[in-house]
């Protein structure tokens, strides 16, 4: 099968900026990794984002958009036309050499226990801006179908693992405002689920006590304690004992139980809540995985590393010393399940979401024709 090109965009739940990568593949074992950009939130642009999912709790219908959140979709779609223009500039790429693009937009609200799923960002807008086809609203076949919306990316992951030609099983572990994991045996389709917090918790604290967006480097983490009773009650959380397919909404947990503590404290013992909660997705696979590729922001920090690093028998690396993107690896997804979804190819499997039978996924919003 030809390959085709393709851009995928990701803004994830840690709500830090956007990023981008192009891809040639042909959605399915063939993946070639192109160029990528990254375009980082302003810090009045996260505070909207933020109000916007507060305010995205009292929805009930995923297509309304009162008060902040049309105000943050506008925000979204503006933000992800820009990058799409400088990047093609940048690269030198005309509009039409590029396929599609797949839009993920920012999830607000993820209730998938009510068939509710809210990504904002607008697909159709922005198709008619960059003239280019773009597949997006990707979970909402899936929740629809009384499947969890997410994990979407375990086809990707299931492809790098093969194409890379690693030892199995193995599991990719992203960390962004919630962790997920995908666990690749041979011969099976790849499961996976969301773990627990991520770098969310971590970086609520941060903003709230420091202003800051993150505790960059686990500066903060590394200097603290991890609080023995306060983990143990983070960890009695009924998510954690649920067999999986499970997923999660990025404010799920709270931080009540490290709220007396001091800031590096703090940060400590939810960095060990983060790693420990991961190192626990290992009961539900069928044998220990020898290796754990971890890509997403919390790559980044060494602390959560480290501490997931002592919580497992495997070996733990970043995504980039298996030579692929920790940075641009979920945007590369993205890029991957929008040429799948254009071949009707399933997005989403019984193993990875719990939907019935695997199921394709996406709208389509071609230039100047409405979504499909």
């Amino acid at each position: 099968m030809a390959l085709r090109t393709a851009i995928g965009m990701m803004s994830g739940t840690s709500m830090d900026g956007i990023d981008l990568a192009l891809i040639r593949s042909d959605g399915r074992s063939r993946v070639e990794a192109g160029p990528g950009a990254s375009l980082a939130y302003a810090p009045s642009e996260r505070a909207l984002l933020r109000e916007a999912v507060a305010e995205a709790v009292r929805l009930t219908d995923r297509d309304r958009r009162p008060g902040k959140l049309a105000e943050a979709e506008r925000l979204v779609t503006e933000r992800h036309t820009g990058l799409v223009h400088s990047f093609l500039a940048r690269e030198k790429l005309d509009p039409a050499a590029i396929d599609v693009i797949g839009f993920h937009g920012q999830t607000v609200l993820h209730r998938p226990e009510q068939r509710l799923t809210v990504q904002i960002g607008d697909g159709e807008a922005l198709a008619a801006a960059c003239g280019i086809p773009v597949v997006f609203d990707m979970r909402a076949a899936d929740v629809a179908a009384g499947g969890q919306g997410a994990p979407l990316v375990p086809a990707y992951h299931q492809a790098l693992a093969l194409a890379s030609g690693l030892d199995l099983p193995l599991t990719v572990v992203n960390l962004g405002g919630v962790g997920n994991v995908t666990y690749i045996a041979a011969g099976h389709d790849p499961v996976a689920f969301d773990t627990g917090p991520a770098s969310a918790l971590i970086d609520d604290l941060m903003a709230e006590r420091t202003g800051l967006a993150m505790d960059r480097d686990g500066a903060a983490a590394l200097a603290g304690t991890v609080d023995s009773a306060a983990l143990a009650s983070l960890l009695t959380h009924s998510y954690f004992s649920a067999p999986p397919p499970k997923s999660l909404d990025r404010n799920a947990f709270s931080r009540a139980a490290v709220a007396g503590l001091s800031t590096p404290d703090a940060a400590a013992t939810l960095v060990a809540f983060t790693a420990a909660s991961v190192a626990g997705a290992e009961r539900w696979f069928a044998e220990p995985p020898r290796l754990w590729i971890v890509c997403g922001g919390g790559s980044r920090n060494p602390a959560i590393m480290a501490g997931l690093a002592a919580r497992v028998a495997g070996r733990v690396v970043t995504a980039e010393t298996v030579g692929w993107s920790a940075e641009l690896i979920e945007a590369q997804a993205f890029a991957y399940l929008a040429l799948r979804s254009l071949e009707g190819l399933p997005l989403t499997f019984p193993s990875s979401t719990g939907v019935a039978a695997p199921l394709s996924g996406g709208r389509l919003a071609r230039p100047g024709k409405a979504a499909a």
